[in-house]
């Protein structure tokens, strides 16, 4: 099978799961900016070109399709589920169709969809400009949030209290809007006030199957940036969500692969954020595998390879993610953790750093989640409620500084 991947610089620490895991059922050729490195050991044969460019993704991918007999095509890149649909139906390969990937992606177009098809949501309009956005939440109300509509990991998403902050949480959010390749708008939406999850699914010829909830932690506020999750495999909440979660999954017309639907909870009742037709990102995939058995990176392959995913749950467990952030922006002068803590702890199931002393990170509103993070831990437990508390005592053993430096808004 054909996979399309991205040079992201932290693919390995993010994505290596997916690949590897798809290897040890299909010969897996690849198509990526960049020549491959650590994917090697996982591939037969690649193909380098620029998923963003039609032209080359689709005669990389005819040449692949020249020296093997693929039978289906994936990616796990956000941007890339458009011109992947697009290679799929040059190639004649199964998938989506472009037109519902660009719905999912598009998260105005899925707003529209959702209200069609009776998918409870948040209230939300178009705004291409500071006076579009401020007429726009005379009719919503305070607090709004201010989004791209077509961006990802909670890039240019601030919440705005009052009018005064209007025009910086615009900018914020415009600013974010920069690398859309689908859409440059940016939305006004109705604050859903209360918990967030996620619903990971894996739909196959257009039957949904809801197999695990993720409970989230966020930062600080007026940001969105995700700081911790935590997949239980006895979470009661998987029964009430599940139904709201396969019913955006249809509204949006996606027939077969893996999504990560998000939701609130207002006053106990699920609300939609947003469905993305692909694996979570931050190794949910990964924590659903620890805590269930199911592999959703396989169950992915195997449903655009037309074969029918194994759902059966053969774990009982629970586990944690902890996002690792510094408590400022500035030049990075600790990054580790305490080696015989790590050494007697069996539950600490992985420790990755992504940055080493001497980068700098940046955080929101200077940065985002690609230049402030610097790595993660992840934790296994009976209950999710002790993954997260044994997160919390590795965080004790764990030293990330930084030395402060000035930043744009601070200037």
């Amino acid at each position: 099978m054909l996979v399309v991947s991205a040079a992201d610089p932290q693919a390995e620490a993010y994505r290596g799961y997916c690949l590897e895991a798809v290897a040890a059922y299909y010969d897996v050729v690849l198509i990526t900016p960049v020549a491959p490195t650590w994917e090697r050991e996982f591939i037969t044969d690649f193909e380098i070109a620029d998923p963003g460019d039609a032209q080359a993704l689709a005669a990389a991918g005819q040449a692949l399709a020249g020296r093997h007999a693929l039978a289906g095509v994936v990616t796990w890149t956000e941007w890339y589920l458009v011109p992947t649909a697009r290679l799929a139906r040059h190639l004649g390969l199964p998938s989506n169709s472009p037109e519902v990937m660009a719905a999912a992606r598009d998260k105005a177009r899925a707003r529209t969809l959702f209200a069609r098809h009776g998918v409870p949501s948040a209230a939300s309009m178009t705004a291409r400009s500071l006076l579009e956005a401020a007429l726009a939440v005379e009719t919503i109300g305070y607090p709004v949030v201010l989004k791209p509509a077509a961006s990802a990991g909670s890039i240019g998403v601030i919440r705005v209290d009052r009018a005064e902050e209007l025009p910086g949480g615009f900018a914020f959010a415009a600013a974010g809007t920069r690398d859309g390749v689908e859409s440059t708008k940016v939305l006004v939406e109705e604050y859903l006030d209360g918990p967030e999850v996620s619903v990971e699914c894996v739909t196959h010829r257009g039957h949904t199957t809801a197999v695990a909830v993720t409970r989230k932690t966020l930062g600080r506020a007026p940001f969105f940036e995700e700081v911790a999750h935590s997949v239980d495999a006895a979470d009661p909440l998987l029964d009430q969500v599940a139904p709201v979660a396969a019913a955006a999954v249809k509204a949006l017309g996606i027939t077969d692969g893996v999504s990560h639907v998000e939701m609130r909870l207002v006053g106990g009742r699920p609300r939609l954020i947003e469905v993305n037709a692909r694996i979570g990102g931050d190794m949910i995939g990964h924590l659903v595998q620890l805590a269930t058995g199911i592999d959703l990176a396989r169950a992915a392959a195997d449903t655009v390879c037309g074969q029918t995913p194994d759902l059966a749950r053969t774990r009982h467990s629970a586990a944690a993610i902890r996002l690792l952030y510094p408590d400022a922006s500035g030049t990075l002068t600790h990054c580790h953790l305490d080696p015989d803590f790590a050494a007697r702890t069996p539950w600490l199931e992985q420790v990755t750093f992504q940055r080493t002393v001497g980068d700098t990170v940046l955080l929101p509103p200077d940065g985002d989640m690609f230049s402030a993070r610097a790595g993660f831990l992840i934790t296994t437990a009976p209950t999710a409620m002790t993954a997260q508390a044994r997160a919390e005592e590795a965080l004790g053993h764990l030293r990330l500084t930084v030395a402060s430096q000035p930043t744009a808004s601070a200037a």
